[in-house]
């Protein structure tokens, strides 16, 4: 599968300006995102399931992929375009074999001996942070520039950097290997979401 990670989205309904999550990823979709990930972690396995169908309508009609955090079940169960894991969740070996070699896998990882581990697991993609400090996931650990330059030298494999990237200060990778930027609030909370991805876009040269 050919994936453009150049603007990766990261759901957060607790942030989001709009009324729903469809206006939510439709805007931000219509802005430039080209990667949406469906981020849901205080809702039922019924609710997740049924967002996510209504979210897959959305980016099916813009060709857009969706990948489901965390929930291997619900990603086969909507046939969505991949999962994304952590470090704490299933182990990604486990992860690839049961979503076959077809979806994309992605990994979050924060140190280069984790990187090495899922690239070597099957992991398609990586997504290394937090590179700046995050009000979107609480214990997140902190990466520095310098060690994602030595996963960057190391790695085959895409990398998208995650944690408090924003407006202001994604221009510091440009130029540094990095395949994307994976936002939630510089983009979601904004009041024009739509006009806040494309401003990220214009930003972040790959």
């Amino acid at each position: 599968m050919n994936i453009d990670y150049t603007l990766y989205l990261c759901t957060d309904r607790g942030l989001m300006s709009t009324p729903t999550l469809e206006e939510a990823v439709e805007a931000a979709i219509r802005g430039g995102v080209t990667l949406v990930q469906l981020r849901e972690k205080d809702c039922s396995s019924r609710e997740f399931y049924n967002t996510a169908v209504r979210i897959k309508k959305i980016t099916d009609a813009y060709n857009v992929p969706l990948i489901i955090n965390d929930r291997l079940d619900i990603a086969l169960a909507v046939d969505a375009a991949g999962l994304h894991i952590g470090q704490s969740d299933l182990p990604v070996a486990v992860a690839r074999r049961v979503l076959g070699p077809d979806k994309v896998l992605g990994v979050s990882a924060a140190r280069l001996d984790e990187a090495l581990q899922a690239e070597a697991d099957g992991a398609d993609y990586l997504g290394v942070g937090a590179m700046f400090a995050t009000g979107t996931k609480k214990n997140a650990r902190s990466v520095t520039m310098e060690q994602l330059a030595e996963i960057r030298r190391n790695i085959h494999i895409p990398i998208v950097v995650i944690g408090g990237v924003n407006e202001t200060n994604c221009t510091v990778f440009n130029g540094t290997g990095v395949d994307g930027l994976a936002i939630v609030s510089a983009i979601i909370s904004k009041p024009d979401i739509e006009a806040a991805a494309r401003e990220i876009k214009s930003l972040f040269h790959k």
